[in-house]
């Protein structure tokens, strides 16, 4: 499909969607943008909640796809995952179905399969079709979240490429993260090839970016036509000099979904 007109960034007050309202439009996209909260410098943006029917439905009327990072990035009591992770991911796609948005990307995350024991690396990889192991309530939620997409193009025909994302920040901030860290640039490019490539169904794909280290599979993600520019390894040195090798006898490091499974950080809202 040609590249998307206009996109919905849901999110886009947060952290990944800030870092993705300066790198997405170099790749085509005029960005609208939609959040529970303010966004700093962009005073047409849509301030409402994710169970806001009506402001969620007027958000999605006439763009040509959705890019959907909005949610609860961490762990939280059940029922504030359901209202924001669950629920408000329903109610984006039954206003995309209203609205014939034929078209999302979906943040997931490896939090979807946080207990899954990690590799060693390299070319030993967590394949994409591993059966999910969530970590806690949010990478549950990113597990429904890619079983509604799945739903909704068996049903409506709803395109989704749901990305399973590792760590988004500018650097690698931990000898973990090192193996899953996917850099603003190469998220962008990872974004806009969800957003453009043909017959994409629904699709599950790793988001990391080309780290010596990488734990998760990339090969999906390539065949969406993503080619990551970007690697952790200039990093390597100075983390595990602060930090130590991960050790396979602690279970905070013996898993994909680290610290998640062990005592997850909280959501302080």
């Amino acid at each position: 499909m040609t590249a998307p007109r206009t996109v919905l960034l849901t999110g886009a007050a947060g952290g990944l969607g800030t870092l993705m309202r300066e790198l997405l439009p170099p790749h085509g996209y005029r960005l609208r943008l939609f959040d529970q909260r303010p966004v700093d410098g962009a005073p047409d943006a849509i301030t409402a909640d994710l169970g806001d029917k009506e402001a969620l439905r007027e958000a999605v009327r006439g763009v040509d796809a959705i890019i959907h990072l909005a949610g609860i990035s961490l762990e939280a009591p059940f029922e504030k995952i359901l209202r924001s992770n669950i629920e408000g991911t329903y109610h984006l796609y039954e206003a995309a179905r209203e609205e014939g948005v034929r078209r999302i990307v979906f943040a997931s995350s490896n939090h979807a399969v946080g207990f899954t024991p990690r590799p060693a690396g390299g070319t030993d990889t967590v394949p994409v079709t591993t059966p999910r192991r969530p970590d806690t309530y949010y990478g549950l939620s990113k597990g429904f979240g890619e079983d509604l997409a799945s739903l909704y193009w068996d049903l409506h025909g709803i395109e989704t490429v749901s990305l399973r994302i590792g760590s988004c920040f500018a650097e690698p901030t931990s000898v973990r993260m090192l193996s899953i860290w996917l850099s603003p640039p190469d998220c962008a490019r990872l974004l806009h090839a969800a957003l453009t490539a043909e017959d994409v169904g629904h699709t599950v794909a790793y988001a990391a970016s080309a780290n010596t280290r990488l734990w998760l599979d990339l090969t999906t993600a390539r065949a969406l036509g993503y080619a990551p520019q970007d690697d952790s390894e200039p990093y390597a040195a100075e983390l595990i000099a602060a930090q130590g090798e991960l050790d396979p006898a602690n279970p905070e490091h013996a898993h994909i979904g680290g610290a998640f499974c062990t005592d997850p950080p909280i959501w302080p809202y």
